[in-house]
């Protein structure tokens, strides 16, 4: 079965002739992976020192990239993954750790 990431931009919100294919996954598992890597790409790659969670969060919901993954297969089900759920754990763990 394969699974496809799709992306969307924050920027661009509701513009469907922004969206993306970031690629094809043999499992969900992966796809997930390649979902959340990106939007760990975008947090880690904007954080500066002493920058709070909040102010990290609001750059990623202004300008960042929101993944999200289908089942290539209509029979399956799609995975439940939600960038917009999943980063601000993340805002908190990079803000704390650095």
């Amino acid at each position: 079965m394969t699974f496809v990431v799709r992306v969307d931009e924050n920027f661009h919100y509701m513009d469907a002739s922004y969206r993306q294919t970031l690629g094809e996954f043999d499992t969900s598992e992966a796809a997930l992976a390649a979902a959340k890597k990106l939007v760990d790409d975008y947090l880690d790659a904007t954080h500066t020192p002493g920058m709070t969670a909040d102010a990290l969060l609001a750059s990623y919901r202004m300008f960042g990239e929101d993944p999200f993954i289908i089942a290539a297969d209509i029979s399956a089900p799609d995975v439940d993954f939600s960038a917009w759920e999943y980063a601000p754990a993340r805002c908190d763990e990079i803000c704390l750790n650095r």
